[in-house]
């Protein structure tokens, strides 16, 4: 099969559309319930390879893996009441069991705040117990009533890590808020994935917490994804429970809370931020094939065989150095059908092995990030190889935050900054700190407020466009998924 012919920064759309099936990892649209899909074995392969780099991390902060019910009671999702005014319209409800009307409605987990909170009041009473890290990596559903994207804009989550923690003091917390965004940094890093960290506004923050910090990226399209967020709850959910715990001076006051949370997007942004026009191009830490053999045939019979015994040589070489390797040796696919077959899977290194090279002892290297080629002694394969696959992990990491930075400007004049988001970009106006002014130039930029650099960016003598008040800081825009 050949490569498509739509480009991916033309119709971007299209493109995910055709990677998602061409290379075979999620297969969306056909499952009889809309915003519903399903992960194919190679997709989930890259998934679990990416959620087990995430509980590394975690696990190595003290984390604690968990895992809840899925079903949880209305009563209990009603307790905060900010928290649940924020969902409501988004809850999937079970209301009976066979023909049987439940006696209560069920709500399948749109987050677990309400739930974990109540938990953590029967299990944890001192400030000797804590700080408490809890998380699951679970399902997660909400009723969309945007157009659903596959791994975008979903009704099921799949790969919702969401982490809770609890803390006796407002500072243990806040320093926990420091923990989860470097944990996310390095999480994003190791993935290649560039980011802007911002504090989302007062009026787009997650539902009961005290402020949102959220991770966003800018697809091919321009359109920025929001792919992880981190939430100081205060106090909120604790009170809500009349939950408290004894503190050191043996007074007692409601514990301090945070969550933070991932999803399916981080595959989505995996695809679209590295991929190119002949498909997916994996970061080699997850990608579940880093180099695939490919035997180029010979007329004659002999030295055909030579080429396969000689490939497999390779393979065991490879596969015994701890590299993830596989050999196609199929006979009745020509190796360019094999070729683009890897390259839309995005297997980071393709080793080409024909007559030349069993000739030479030597093998063909070619890297799915720049599609170069390097001739290599057969006694320096693992050597090379290794190279090979750091170099291309630091060449998506190099060239995916070159992308992000060339698409972020600062604009004073908001005609100005219109045109440049039309080009698929990301600007931060002036802001004097109204929300009145957020929305005048959300209506005018036809955008949405991303929110204010995270650490806080300062300004001086500059006005906020609106109202021409003193600035003390930027809101940053976008078009958004």
């Amino acid at each position: 099969m050949e490569p498509r012919k739509e480009k991916k920064e033309k119709d971007f759309s299209q493109w995910y559309d055709w990677i998602l099936e061409r290379a075979e990892v999620y297969d969306y649209g056909r499952y009889p319930v809309k915003g519903m899909g399903i992960w194919l074995p190679y997709g989930f392969q890259i998934r679990k390879r990416t959620i087990d780099l995430m509980r590394d991390l975690l696990d190595s902060k003290d984390h604690e893996e968990i895992l809840f019910p899925l079903l949880i009671p209305k009563w209990m999702l009603e307790k905060e009441g900010e928290h649940i005014k924020g969902f409501e319209d988004e809850v999937f409800w079970v209301t009976h069991g066979g023909t049987e009307e439940l006696d209560q409605k069920l709500a399948l987990r749109p987050t677990s705040e309400t739930i974990i909170t109540y938990y953590e009041s029967l299990w944890y009473q001192s400030y000797k117990q804590l700080p408490k890290k809890l998380y699951q990596i679970v399902s997660m559903f909400r009723y969309e009533t945007k157009a659903t994207r596959p791994l975008i804009r979903l009704r099921e989550v799949t790969s919702f890590k969401e982490a809770h923690t609890i803390h006796d003091s407002f500072d243990s917390a806040e320093n926990q808020i420091k923990e989860a965004i470097d944990i996310y940094k390095k999480f994003f890093d190791e993935l290649g994935i560039p980011y802007i960290i911002s504090k989302r506004p007062d009026w787009d923050k997650f539902a009961g917490a005290l402020y949102t910090i959220a991770f966003d990226t800018i697809m091919p399209d321009g359109k920025t994804l929001q792919i992880g967020t981190v939430h100081h709850l205060g106090q909120s959910f604790s009170k809500a429970f009349n939950y408290k715990i004894q503190l050191k001076d043996e007074s007692f006051d409601h514990p301090w809370q945070t969550s933070y949370g991932i999803s399916d997007r981080v595959i989505a942004t995996i695809i679209g931020v590295h991929g190119d026009d002949n498909g997916l191009v994996l970061p080699p830490d997850i990608a579940p094939i880093q180099v695939v053999i490919v035997p180029i045939p010979s007329n004659n019979e002999s030295e055909a065989q030579s080429v396969i015994e000689y490939s497999k040589n390779i393979l065991n070489k490879l596969v015994d150095s701890k590299i993830r390797c596989k050999i196609d040796d199929r006979p009745d696919i020509t190796p360019g059908e094999k070729y683009y077959y890897w390259e839309a899977k995005g297997i980071p290194v393709r080793i080409e092995i024909g007559s030349r090279e069993l000739k030479n002892r030597t093998i063909t290297i070619v890297r799915r990030d720049t599609l170069a080629r390097k001739v290599v002694e057969e006694s320096n394969v693992i050597k090379e190889t290794n190279l090979i696959l750091e170099s291309i992990k630091n060449n998506l990491y190099e060239r995916a935050w070159k992308n992000l930075q060339q698409k972020i400007y600062e604009f004073d004049n908001i005609k100005e900054a219109k045109d440049y988001i039309n080009k698929k970009g990301i600007v931060e106006i002036p802001w004097c700190g109204k929300e009145t002014c957020a929305n005048k130039i959300m209506e005018e930029l036809e955008a949405k407020s991303l929110g204010t650099p995270w650490p806080s960016k300062k300004l001086s003598g500059k006005k906020c466009p609106i109202c021409g008040e003193k600035a003390f800081t930027v809101m940053r825009y976008a078009r958004q998924y």
